[in-house]
């Protein structure tokens, strides 16, 4: 192999395999863990009527590939009862305890609600879906967790493994970012500079309106389109360079606390920020840590930590 191939190799492996702590992993799956408890409690008050075979859809829509635990004609204690063990299993992965089962049965409920009833969810649900399943794949319970409690007697420990997961949900971020610039780039409203004006009048959707004299003004809609347009554009590419992240971080949270506080579109945001989370460095995580730990003796330190 030529120099350039086996420094490609080296890299590729590293990139993928080389282990770290994985506190940060530890991160992402309490917060993924709170947003799944928060997305099944949303789902409480239209259990019957989106999820049960006497609501609103019948029959479920069957694809090939769509499948759960809740098939055509399932009544509302199944219902309910597939509705409980969400919360359990959701409420289990953030303390991490058995984590591995609790991620397992987040996902395939999560995905079973979903596909029940496609016709009330939206993108954010479907990322939220993924981003399950790539907890569930993950050994999401390898830090800061009563998982880690049970093995070395410490909540905050945790162990080395490699990073695969957490490099999925980094891509993850880029493909959503890219992919949908290049798919608003195809059409005729974000190009022609007119796209937010058109999202900030969809009245049933508005959860704080904007003064009118902002819709009114082309230039102001010019600048916000064109500026959400670049802001994914650069956060998709540039959250890759360690040196400019954390301004390209900072531009993304404040796009989707705008979109959080005027369009009522669900999750999209909180999910999307969670992938921010796999981008924290270990050392930045392993402070955030010890800070939660405050003084008590099972605080991480270098001996609680497996640094390999």
């Amino acid at each position: 192999m030529t120099p350039v191939g086996a420094v490609a190799r080296d890299s590729w492996r590293a990139f993928w395999f080389r282990p770290e702590p994985m506190i940060v992993l530890g991160v992402v799956r309490i917060a993924f863990g709170l947003i799944a408890v928060a997305w099944g409690l949303s789902l409480f008050p239209d259990l019957d009527d989106f999820f049960t075979s006497d609501g609103v859809l019948i029959r479920a829509r069957a694809g090939p590939f769509e499948w759960g635990v809740l098939p055509p004609g399932v009544g509302d204690r199944a219902v309910f009862i597939a509705w409980i063990v969400l919360i359990l299993a959701a409420v289990a992965l953030t303390v991490g305890w058995h984590s591995r089962i609790a991620s397992l049965l987040v996902f395939v409920l999560v995905l079973s609600f979903q596909y029940r009833n496609p016709l009330v969810f939206n993108a954010g649900d479907v990322l939220l879906r993924v981003e399950a399943f790539v907890i569930a794949l993950a050994p999401s319970g390898a830090a800061l967790s009563l998982d880690e409690r049970r093995r070395t007697g410490s909540f905050w420990s945790a162990q080395c493994r490699a990073p695969w997961a957490l490099r999925l949900s980094q891509i993850q971020l880029t493909v959503v970012y890219v992919a949908t610039f290049a798919t608003r780039m195809t059409g005729e409203k974000w190009p022609g500079g007119t796209a937010v004006s058109y999202a900030l009048r969809l009245d049933d959707m508005l959860i704080l309106r904007v003064p009118q004299v902002v819709l009114d003004s082309a230039a102001v809609i010019n600048i916000a389109t064109w500026a959400v347009l670049a802001g994914e554009l650069l956060l998709g590419i540039l959250v890759w360079r360690r040196r400019v992240r954390l301004a390209v971080m900072v531009i993304g949270a404040v796009l989707h606390l705008a979109i959080m506080v005027t369009i009522a579109v669900g999750f999209f945001s909180p999910a999307m920020m969670l992938l921010y989370l796999a981008f924290l460095p270990p050392d930045v995580a392993g402070r955030w840590v010890s800070r939660g730990a405050g003084s008590a003796a099972s605080a991480p330190d270098s001996g609680d930590t497996d640094s390999g």
